[in-house]
């Protein structure tokens, strides 16, 4: 099962640019990301209808941050990539009428839906300042 980086790797770039306090092209952050330009502009679309980023375009453009790395969490940026549950519950509908499928699957979901309210406490107290201070402590 493939694995859905985005929200790392839109935290490694938002991190960088709220470091180096300017503005960032689709076709640089690319390079950064070893990916399209293409694919820059689509996630940062994202970004941008919820707040995170704006961009402007022509000579001199580019992606910018619209607020200070402190007032952005990691949730923010979740939610701006993804809507819904940030973990799914896998669980089975074979057999709906089957008593022990809804009792396995009423488990899976209590479970899933117990670490997600966790992921979501840990996400929303972690800005990305405090993760661009980590950085900046490894020696």
């Amino acid at each position: 099962m493939r694995t859905d980086g985005r929200l790392a790797r839109m935290l490694h770039v938002l991190v960088h640019m709220g470091l180096l306090g300017g503005r960032e092209t689709s076709e640089r952050i690319g390079q950064m990301l070893n990916t399209n330009p293409v694919v820059v502009r689509r996630t940062l679309g994202s970004l941008r209808e919820h707040g995170i980023v704006e961009s402007e375009g022509g000579r001199g453009g580019g992606w910018k941050l619209t607020r200070p790395l402190d007032e952005i969490t990691v949730l923010d940026v979740q939610r701006a990539l993804t809507a819904g549950s940030i973990l799914t519950a896998p669980t089975s509908e074979d057999h709906p009428s089957c008593p022990v499928e809804r009792a396995s699957n009423r488990v899976i979901e209590a479970a899933h839906a117990a670490a997600e309210a966790q992921l979501v406490e840990a996400y929303a107290a972690t800005t990305l300042a405090q993760i661009g201070s980590a950085a900046l402590d490894v020696t």
